[in-house]
């Protein structure tokens, strides 16, 4: 049996061998399917690279030039800043780095204000709330900058009275010690100044030399702008060498026009006249750092209470010893005593005996330290040695002991010696807080005052100097004829307030202006009073300060020195009438003047002596005080002059506390 195929042709026999040839690959190999071998009879070149000339172009590199500049801008500005730093920080004492913090906080400061200052502030929960932050702001700018920024800070603590409750807070932080500089740049300023070592200075050995004195390498209180360190000299004499903080010289120039600088700023922005006041300032705070400077103030004081009868034996003025002395470093008589702000020391009961004074009372000769003990604590070779003795016995075995004094007598001494200063001899100490004031026992058992730290002075010319003692005379006098007159030749627009500010007391003699113009106040602006009043406030400062030309510059300080006084008097119980006593000193020096002619004298001597009759009635305010205060319902006149102040101030926009002394 025969089977027959389907004849194919060639051509379809090709397509699908080529077909299979085409798909192989794809089909996994399995051993049913033949491995099949493809030969060919096609040659192949060896491989070769292609020539570089037929590679085509390559492309050009991504230009990024704008981050190029900007980087070298950055590190251009970086090294430059570095080395800014550098060159500050070594040879300027960081003066640039402060100033620019200055000028910066000042900004941010002004800006606050400038936005926040009104009744509901946008950024702010309420005007106290900007306040607060501005002053910590400020307070934390002056601590950090230290120098001349602490000494203008402790003036506006000294004034902090007429500023916001949050101000006045911060500010009694101000009068802490200021950190005091190493031994090593105290004895580069001695060298600098004197071209020798404080060894071969002051004839002292840091071994115990025999036959040298001894002098302590830790300082004894740091203050803004000077630290003080004892030393006992060859000869037996105990001295305080006070040193000038090295960097003080190279950045007080620069402060002073920062200063300068930010108070034009602010002239400018809140429209005070203030900046007219600057040159004045700046000139007595850059006196503060010349140290020769203050030895001839203490000096020339020293001479006037010597030659004052009623202040001679009461007021004591350290020696300045010229020949260990230069611009930068003062030596003097060390001061053994109580300071005036320890009131117990000056009241407990007094353990010496009778007829004997506290140590160095008159100036007398201090007894020497124990020779062992100085050996054996220079032996240690420690920097913070304690060398002076203690000199305390006065207090008793139990140390409960004090000087056993009456305040009243203090604070009488210290109201006359100040009074004296300006009404009689037209120098005026600005400086008179509780630090500069020592307080020893004389033998009598009367206070002896001590009087430190005479670098801040004013000189009153003759004829201001008796404008101002008619000024006081015609306050107590209700004299309103005489006191507008000299007020007005003074440039001031608001006798009420000047005559208020001076006395701290609310001046009831006047016209009433302005009292009369809070009186009224509508309703609505009494509900705006932390904004309103404080917009009078500053309208009451351009008053003072009417005519800036007219206006003696000197009663900047001689209302600080006022200031200060009456905050001694307050923080000692308010023992004296002090507006009575300063009063008597204005109206006594129109009669005892040596400037004033022989018939100015006699026609003053008997308005005086009716006077005195006057100042009677403020006895009688005085005393009924002192009443109150004894059955515990007050504590002393000043402080109801204050509280009388304080209701007065409230209507102008400002809340008083004149604790500048507390913490």
């Amino acid at each position: 049996m025969s089977i027959s195929f389907p004849s194919i042709c060639l051509r379809c026999l090709n397509i699908s061998k080529n077909r299979f040839n085409s798909i192989q690959p794809f089909v996994s190999s399995s051993r049913l399917q033949p491995k099949q071998v493809l030969q060919t009879s096609r040659s192949y070149a060896s491989f070769a690279p292609t020539p570089p000339e037929s590679l085509p172009k390559a492309l050009p590199r991504k230009s990024r030039p704008r981050v190029r500049k900007w980087s070298r801008r950055l590190l251009y500005t970086a090294i430059g800043l570095g080395a800014i730093y550098g060159l500050d920080k070594q040879f300027y004492a960081s003066s640039l780095l402060r100033s620019g913090r200055t000028f910066g906080l000042g900004l941010i400061v002004a800006i606050d204000y400038k936005v926040n200052f009104r009744p509901r502030p946008p950024f702010a929960d309420s005007i106290a709330a900007v306040h607060a932050r501005n002053a910590e702001r400020l307070f934390e700018l002056l601590r950090t900058n230290g120098g001349l920024y602490l000494k203008i800070g402790q003036a506006i603590a000294m004034q902090s009275a007429i500023l916001p409750p949050e101000f006045q807070k911060m500010f009694q932080k101000m009068f802490d010690d200021a950190p005091q500089n190493s031994w090593k740049e105290v004895e580069q300023v001695i060298r600098e100044d004197f071209g020798k070592s404080p060894e071969e200075v002051f004839g002292v050995s840091f071994t115990g030399e025999a036959g040298k004195g001894v002098m302590e390498r830790k300082a004894r209180a740091s203050a803004s702008v000077a630290q003080v360190h004892w030393a006992r000299l060859q000869d037996g004499r105990e001295v305080a060498v006070k040193v000038q903080k090295r960097e003080i010289a190279q950045q007080v120039g620069w402060d002073l026009w920062t200063f300068k600088a930010v108070t034009w700023i602010y002239t400018t922005i809140f429209d005070l006249p203030l900046y007219s006041l600057v040159p004045f300032i700046t000139e007595r705070l850059l006196l503060e750092t010349d140290f020769e400077n203050e030895a001839d103030n203490a000096a020339r004081m020293g001479d006037l209470v010597a030659n004052e009868s009623r202040l001679n034996g009461r007021v004591y003025i350290p020696k300045v010893y010229r020949e260990l002395s230069s611009k930068r470093v003062m030596t003097a008589e060390w001061i053994e005593g109580v300071r005036l702000w320890d009131k117990e020391s000056l009241t407990r009961p007094w353990h010496g005996s009778r007829r004997q004074g506290s140590p160095g009372c008159k100036g007398a000769p201090l007894d020497p330290p124990n020779k062992e003990e100085v050996l054996r604590t220079l032996h240690d070779q420690t920097l913070d040695e304690k060398l002076k003795p203690n000199r305390d016995w006065w207090k008793g075995k139990d140390g409960t002991g004090g000087l056993g004094l009456s305040l009243k007598d203090v604070m009488t001494t210290m109201v006359d010696l100040f009074s004296a200063q300006m009404f009689l001899w037209g120098w005026v100490h600005c400086d008179p807080h509780p630090g500069n004031i020592f307080i020893r026992r004389l033998p009598s058992g009367k206070p002896e005052l001590v009087l430190i730290d005479h670098g801040l002075y004013i000189h009153m010319k003759p004829e201001f100097r008796h404008q101002y003692s008619l000024f006081w005379k015609s306050l107590m006098t209700f004299d309103n004829k005489t006191l507008g007159e000299i007020v007005q030749s003074w440039g001031v627009n608001n006798a009420d307030i000047f005559a208020s500010a001076t006395l701290m007391r609310p001046y009831t003699g006047g016209d009433h202006s302005t009292s009369g113009a809070l009186g009224k106040l509508s309703k609505e602006e009494k509900e705006k009073r932390a904004y309103e009043m404080q917009q009078k406030m500053r309208k009451g400062i351009r008053d003072i300060l009417g005519d800036e030309k007219k206006w003696p510059q000197e009663l900047i300080f001689i209302g600080r020195n006022l200031r200060i006084v009456q905050g001694n008097n307050q923080f000692l119980g308010s023992p004296v009438n002090r507006i009575k006593i300063t009063g008597n000193w204005a109206s006594r020096s129109l009669v005892e003047s040596p400037d004033l002619s022989f018939a100015e004298k006699v026609k003053n001597f008997g308005r005086h002596m009716i006077f005195k009759f006057v100042l009677l009635s403020s006895d009688v305010v005085f005393y009924g005080a002192k009443v109150k205060q004894f059955f515990g319902m007050g504590n002393g006149m000043e402080d109801d002059l204050e509280n009388q102040m304080r209701h007065m101030a409230k209507d102008l926009g400002v809340e008083l506390n004149h604790g500048v002394f507390d913490g």
